[in-house]
């Protein structure tokens, strides 16, 4: 669909109210002014990213704050004559209290099973056919900003600072970051435009900022004078994210990441290989979502997702 009104929404779940029943339970919201039941969703703002409309939109019509999970199925429809595309994704809820809002008359916390019934025969169907309570953690691998011409950069490389372009989107990419991962652990290359990167994100959930030496492409730290060397600890760095389990964020370069997603696509347990186009534009970033393995094991990739400021 061209020249579509974007919309966004989330499957908003929880752990079953009563442990016996086992089954997770979703939010549905009831709208007045169309007299039916559905997920939480609406429109985007003009300019808005996708991400931060379905966080918004949940937000609103619930008060519950969304942590997005995998991405589920987009839905695209005519609407008012019009047509709409809506992207969706999983969002868990930690316990916070959903409440209707303005927009919104009723809520309902269903289990799984009957929320499939009561959005059988509308435009949510897919979406609710797809989903899978399952728990995941976002380890992200992002690219750094804008930083001007290499060859524009007198000085030493690794001292190149964000340009005026760079550091707009450093401060966009701190929110988008946030709409998987409110807090995180941030590690970045040294390199001064990838520390500039990530640190609006770490400084507004009031976290710290990691460089790692790994994270520099082979060949231009002395840190490392063997590619056995560095790429040994590389695998280290990412296989103890994963066994973690906590939300983290990679900062790199555009040289270094293909190896660095291979790395998380091995740790966990998907090819090694990775992504076909593992490429990014600069301030774009991946989503390896991980879910837990088998007891004492480590996790496992449920989804991986790209990104673009």
């Amino acid at each position: 669909m061209t020249d579509a009104t974007l919309a966004a929404g989330a499957a908003l779940w929880r752990h079953a109210a009563d442990p016996e029943s086992g089954e997770a339970e979703v939010l549905l919201v009831h709208r007045a002014a169309y007299d039916d039941w559905s997920l939480p969703k609406g429109k985007s703002e003009p300019g808005e990213h996708i991400l931060l409309t379905a966080v918004r939109e949940v937000l609103e019509e619930t008060c519950v704050r969304p942590v997005l999970g995998p991405r589920l199925p987009t839905v695209e429809y005519i609407s008012w004559g019009r047509p709409k595309r809506v992207s969706y994704w999983a969002a868990f809820s930690a316990g916070l209290e959903a409440a209707p809002s303005q927009e919104i008359d009723a809520i309902s916390w269903l289990p799984l099973a009957r929320a499939r019934k009561q959005l059988a025969d509308t435009h949510d169907h897919p979406v609710i056919s797809a989903f899978q309570p399952q728990p995941t953690v976002p380890l992200i691998v992002a690219r750094h900003a804008s930083a001007g011409r290499k060859k524009d950069w007198p000085g030493d490389d690794a001292a190149r600072p964000l340009d005026e372009q760079g550091e707009a989107d450093a401060g966009v990419l701190a929110g988008l970051l946030a709409c998987f991962a409110p807090a995180a652990r941030v590690i970045s290359s040294p390199a001064l435009r990838c520390t500039e990167t990530v640190r609006p994100y770490a400084a507004q959930f009031g976290g710290t900022l990691e460089a790692r030496a790994c994270l520099v492409p082979f060949g231009r730290s002395p840190d490392f004078p063997s590619r056995t060397e560095h790429a040994g600890a590389l695998r280290h760095l990412v296989s103890g994210l994963v066994q973690q389990r906590r939300p983290a964020v990679l900062c790199l370069h555009r040289e270094n990441l293909p190896e660095v997603l291979a790395q998380v696509c091995a740790a966990l347990g998907a090819p090694a290989a990775g992504p076909a186009d593992p490429a990014l534009p600069k301030g774009g970033f991946w989503v390896a979502h991980v879910s837990p393995g088998e007891a004492g094991g480590a996790g496992q990739l449920a989804a991986l997702e790209r990104y673009e400021p």
